[in-house]
């Protein structure tokens, strides 16, 4: 006879970023889980006409919100990523997505609600200088775990760098993984016993399965368009100010920018245009407000506004 756990579902997963105040945001479910979750539901052949129609469904079932432009992020269909499996569930396969949009209110009804994904993922954020963090919490952990292993230590400073190894921002889910297999983060030690609130102040705000995994990857996928897709003004309004432009690719990018360099790069590239009007009340002298200028995506390939290691500053 079949059992449960020789039960195949495929579930469908959101990531959905937006960037307020200078700080990258997910949005996150409490659906009676231990911890957040991405807005996730299963396909049903008989109700979703198409994956995608699924995944819309559910986003807005879960949290209002109705989605615009997606893109299929990954597959992810490791054993026992759901942890209830482990107690006869169904295996669980992932399709997940990626889509950028604005904040915006949620129903209070509905438990969705936005968090900062540098609160799941906080070796990740650089704007302040190399996070403390990775020194005084994940040095140590990940030193006893590839003691006496060269190829452990090699991964290591390869993942979180050195005086001779760069810092690569694209490397997320390496990193992730990185301390998935050292034991470092909750998720590895939920199901064996370890202690998983140590864990958890040591390597930050775990998720409900690996659905901190999957943020990884996203945040990846992210970071890698910024090189050569204009991805970023699906996170700002129509008409906006340089410096805001410039926030919300170091919020994302994780580093600060130098100011000159990256102005030089957006308008040389021809990445925006001016509108003629001034932004006022920003405390300061009035700034100029530019738009996106969609001509650039027909006149040039790769329109990036960030090269990792080339203009950035710690």
């Amino acid at each position: 006879m079949e059992t449960a756990a020789a039960t195949l579902l495929l579930s469908l997963d959101a990531v959905i970023v937006a960037v307020t105040d200078e700080a990258p945001r997910i949005l996150c479910i409490d659906a009676g889980l231990d911890q957040p979750s991405l807005p996730t539901g299963l396909f049903n052949h008989e109700q979703h006409p198409t994956i995608e129609r699924g995944l819309r469904h559910w986003v807005r079932e879960q949290s209002g919100v109705e989605l615009g432009y997606v893109e299929q992020l990954y597959t992810f269909g490791d054993r026992y990523r759901d942890p209830r499996e482990r107690s006869g569930g169904a295996r669980v396969v992932s399709v997940a997505y990626l889509t950028l949009l604005h904040e915006q209110a949620l129903p209070a009804e509905l438990t969705a609600h936005w968090r900062d994904w540098y609160e799941f993922l906080p070796w990740e954020d650089w704007r302040e200088g190399r996070p403390a963090m990775i020194e005084r919490r994940l040095r140590p952990a990940l030193k006893r775990w590839s003691a006496s292993n060269r190829e452990r230590q090699q991964r290591v400073q390869s993942c979180f760098g050195s005086d001779k190894t760069p810092w690569d921002p694209e490397r997320t889910l390496e990193r992730y993984e990185l301390l998935w297999e050292a034991g470092v983060v909750a998720e590895a030690l939920r199901d064996g016993g370890g202690d998983v609130e140590k864990a958890a102040s040591i390597a930050g705000q775990p998720m409900f399965g690996d659905h901190r995994r999957i943020l990884a990857t996203a945040l990846g996928r992210l970071r890698g368009k910024l090189r050569y897709r204009p991805v970023v003004f699906e996170l700002l309004p129509e008409t906006f100010t340089l410096l805001r432009l410039q926030r919300v690719v170091e919020a994302l990018a994780g580093t600060r920018l130098h100011k000159q360099n990256f102005r030089r790069l957006v308008e040389q590239g021809g990445l925006v245009e001016g509108t003629g009007r001034l932004e006022h009340g920003t405390g300061g002298r009035p700034a100029e407000l530019f738009r996106f200028r969609g001509d650039v995506l027909r006149e040039r390939p790769a329109p990036g506004v960030y090269f990792p290691g080339a203009f950035w500053s710690r």
